[in-house]
């Protein structure tokens, strides 16, 4: 087959599956999308690539990196308090495999139909298989979850719990059996955009954790301008992980692993009932430590000794 058939092929098989919006004036088959943007709302915009190999094992059913490569991108909205609204995709293919392409929209546009995301536009190329999805959401002016908001004396939170993605991902690479329920976490991330959004006016700095709790909160501190003060040992574990690896090992994938795509955040300890009670019909929040002044990102177990991981989080090009 032509590959110019072949691409245009696929989009119309993309085309013919996607959803749409009243405020997506002309989407997929044009130039270009056009976009009406809601009156007094803010746009945001976040994008994330996925590569075969890096991000998901290569025999990852399509279906599931279909819902991957859309979860870390509404991660990100997430992150902001944003409401999801649009997206664009980019498909590298080794080929024009329709397969492939059907069961990846299977994945991707159940999650998509889930938040009311519509897609709108995108790409396709030959090439390795590659991933790279933009997202476009609204938000209130004014109140945005940010990195820059954390202040000394504030509560540290993560949601859900953390390491079964990095867990699943150190099972795969040392060959063995890969527990189901990890895979799962790996295979699967829940995009906690409802918290995000009943966070704000609550949380004074958000982030979610894609490279590891820890080097991601370097970022904030970053940010803030603050220290963090981490207490490992505090750090919410699934029945799974705590089933398949020992104390050390935990502490290390929980707070270095990535990949889980849970919300860390702060807030002012006088409103830790409210954080409680926003969260609540959303997603499990735990408190896991607090906010001090410019020491960076410190780590302790539950006697007060510091811990030492080696390194924070995951390095793109290392």
């Amino acid at each position: 087959m032509d590959s110019k058939v072949a691409e245009f092929d696929l989009i119309e098989r993309i085309r013919r599956r996607i959803a749409t919006r009243s405020d997506v004036l002309l989407g997929i088959g044009d130039d270009a999308a056009l976009l009406q943007l809601p009156a007094g709302m803010q746009l945001v915009v976040a994008m994330d690539t996925l590569n075969s190999g890096v991000h998901f094992p290569p025999e990852t059913a399509p279906a599931d990196i279909g819902w991957k490569a859309l979860a870390v991108n509404l991660s990100d909205l997430a992150a902001m308090g944003a409401l999801p609204a649009w997206c664009t995709l980019s498909l590298s293919l080794p080929d024009a495999n329709s397969d492939f392409v059907d069961g990846f929209l299977d994945g991707f546009l159940a999650l998509a139909e889930q938040h009311d995301i519509a897609l709108v536009g995108g790409d396709t190329a030959r090439g390795p298989l590659s991933i790279c999805v933009t997202v476009h959401g609204f938000i209130e002016p004014g109140t945005a979850l940010r990195r820059d908001g954390a202040c000394v004396g504030d509560d540290l939170w993560v949601s859900g719990s953390l390491g079964d993605a990095a867990a699943a991902l150190s099972q795969w690479r040392a060959g063995g059996a890969i527990d189901p329920g990890l895979r799962a976490r790996l295979d699967r991330p829940t995009p906690r955009v409802s918290l995000g959004r009943a966070l704000r006016g609550i949380a004074t700095s958000c982030i979610d954790i894609s490279d590891g709790l820890l080097a991601d909160l370097g970022h904030v501190c970053k940010a803030s301008d603050v220290g963090v003060r981490v207490d490992v040992d505090a750090l919410p574990a699934s029945q799974a992980l705590r089933a398949c690896f020992d104390a050390e090992a935990i502490r290390r994938l929980q707070a270095t692993g990535g990949d889980d795509y849970e919300l860390c955040f702060s807030a002012p300890v006088e409103l830790r009932s409210a954080v409680i009670e926003s969260a609540s019909t959303h997603a499990p929040v735990t408190r896991i430590g607090r906010i001090v002044s410019r020491n960076g990102v410190s780590a302790l177990d539950a006697s007060g000794v510091a811990w030492q991981p080696g390194q924070a989080g995951f390095r793109h090009f290392e």
